[in-house]
């Protein structure tokens, strides 16, 4: 497959024939035939690649490669030789954010290229079918990248969990190999009783990834390019209790001093971060297996790899479905050798509603006017590191719903967000509401217990995922060291966020009201209100709060 690749390969082009067949050179034919059975390479730099599009599922920011030595955090004690590989012989970004920190409309915003709010259904995780009787979809009908893709002559396929798209009809040689069932890294292998069956589990595990990559390879039509997205879903909750110490050696004990700073660094918290680090590596060993099997076929160095996630860390305050850092900035990197320089860092701020429109464009397939994400291949394929561009210097981020009965009358709790390389300006239209849902059995009635807290989403506060960090943060919420971090992260929020990140990385210290932060405020707040006019967010005239977004008299139980 894939042989116009190939470094030597023979080049009949179009205008060489013409002059065969041209009646003043017929008597040069022998000459010109024996100069085209020469062996011409077709130059890499002009073919489309393949394309690998490594999305993972609530996988945030965390990578060995994103380690900083004077700054000391949890990619610190992870290893992750083969996402490390990508970023070190390709290119990796240093400010990549999610459009929302939430997996459904951040998926709905990757494959439309918009901003998820113009998303339709799509808006919501989940955006229920039957609310939209009578209305008009956008969201069915706006183009997604991979279907242009597929459109010009790609194969396109994917696995797990991905995003909306038609792929295309698997040839006779992809059914030759059959498929093996997916399994969760933590909890399957954790299952085990003795390590020899722990390996043999693991080997079970890298066996999908694996498989898929070859169905893939194998499938792919001759002289056809593919696009290939696959979506392991491990890292989402739930976890299996301390996995990352058991079977990634991730000791708590570790992470000391390198919990955010809003959040209460104890036990229970550092060992959640420690198993979700260690799914992590299980990413990282799924993607090792898959570019074994390119590298066995010849088709690595033809093939554009992109690494990304869709939000970050759930159950966690503060992380998925916020607009903070924790939730929406995300790993974001590339290796192409024909075309992207190995080792850059790029500073640019790239949102993930930018990724269709530039694949697109890495494959010469018109961009249609309906995107509004802005192609990165400039700052894929230039040379420096650094700033490429100085004006990419912001991303707009928002939430609307998401656990669809978080709240009374199924509301969202609606955010926007600008984020520069200095400051967070975030808007809270709703600051009566309770930004992870409403808190059931916290002000009165009988309180939820911790181990509810650890395994039920919707006991309270469903917004937030179960998680061991959760039952402890709510479950000691009136001491008097965990009160504030709990007031500041699971509390009722002001109408308005500012933060000053050059003095305050973790976002500790709300300055909208400081008198010495004004002008900052009013510039970012009039920059976010500039972007929602231009795209007419319908969350302006409050249409998220009504059909056919939700339907306030239903309950989910009731569709």
């Amino acid at each position: 497959m894939n042989s116009q690749y190939s470094p030597l390969v023979v080049n009949t082009s179009p205008p060489i024939q013409k002059i065969l067949m041209t009646n003043s050179l017929r008597g040069s034919f022998f000459f010109i035939a024996a100069f085209l059975f020469v062996p011409i390479a077709l130059s890499a730099d002009d073919a489309r690649p393949n394309i690998l599009f490594f999305f993972a599922d609530d996988w945030g920011r965390y990578a060995s490669v994103y380690s900083d030595p004077d700054i000391p955090s949890l990619n610190d004690v992870i290893k992750t030789p083969n996402i490390d590989r990508i970023a070190n012989e390709g290119v990796r970004f240093q400010n990549a954010f999610v459009p929302v920190a939430s997996c459904g409309p951040c998926r709905a915003s990757l494959a439309t290229g918009r901003h998820f709010w113009n998303c339709g259904s799509g808006a919501f995780l989940n955006g229920k079918a039957s609310n939209w009787k009578g209305y008009e979809n956008p969201f069915l009908t706006l183009p997604k990248f991979p279907d242009l893709l597929r459109e010009n002559g790609y194969y396109t396929q994917r696995s797990q969990k991905t995003f909306s798209f038609r792929a295309s009809k698997p040839t006779p040689a992809a059914h030759k190999i059959a498929q093996v069932p997916y399994q969760r890294y933590g909890l399957y292998v954790s299952e085990a009783e003795h390590g020899d069956a722990q390996k043999q589990r693991r080997v079970e595990v890298l066996a999908h990834p694996r498989t898929e990559m070859k169905r893939v390879l194998a499938g792919c039509p001759d002289g056809s390019p593919f696009f290939f997205v696959y979506g392991s879903i491990n890292v989402h909750r739930p976890y299996s209790a301390d996995s990352g110490k058991k079977l990634w050696n991730i000791d708590p004990d570790r992470l000391k001093g390198l919990i955010p700073k809003f959040l209460p660094d104890v036990d229970d918290v550092r060992r959640d971060f420690s198993d979700y680090l260690g799914e992590v590596q299980a990413l990282d060993a799924m993607l090792g297996v898959m570019l074994e099997e390119l590298e066995a076929t010849g088709e690595l160095d033809n093939t554009l790899i992109i690494l990304s996630g869709d939000h970050g860390i759930p159950g966690v305050p503060r992380g998925k479905t916020n607009c903070y850092d924790l939730a929406s900035r995300v790993p974001l990197m590339a290796r192409w050798p024909y075309k992207i320089k190995a080792g850059r860092v790029v500073e640019d701020f790239v949102s993930i509603m930018d990724v269709g429109p530039t694949l697109l464009d890495v494959a010469d397939v018109k961009i249609p006017n309906s995107m509004e994400g802005r192609s990165f291949r400039k700052q894929l394929v230039s040379q420096p590191n650094g700033w490429i561009d100085p004006n990419r210097n912001s991303v707009i981020i928002g939430r609307e719903l998401h656990f669809h009965t978080a709240r009374a009358g199924n509301l969202p709790y609606p955010m926007r967000a600008v984020r520069t390389p200095d400051y967070l300006y975030i808007r809270n239209f709703k600051p009566d509401r309770w930004p992870m849902g409403d808190p059931r059995g916290l002000l009165k009635g009988p309180a939820p217990s911790y181990e509810s807290l650890h395994k039920q989403t919707a006991t309270t506060m469903s917004d937030l995922d179960a998680s061991l960090t959760k039952a402890w943060m709510v479950t000691h919420r009136f001491s008097s060291e965990e009160q504030p971090l709990f007031d500041l992260t699971l509390g009722l929020r002001p109408k308005e966020e500012l933060y000053d990140l050059t003095s305050d990385p973790h976002q500790l210290k709300n300055l909208a009201t400081h008198s010495d932060y004004q002008q900052t405020k009013i510039m970012l707040a009039a920059q976010l209100q500039q972007v929602l006019e231009q795209s007419q967010d319908p969350r302006l005239n409050d249409a998220f709060d009504h059909l056919p977004y939700v339907d306030p008299k239903k309950t989910a139980s009731e569709d």
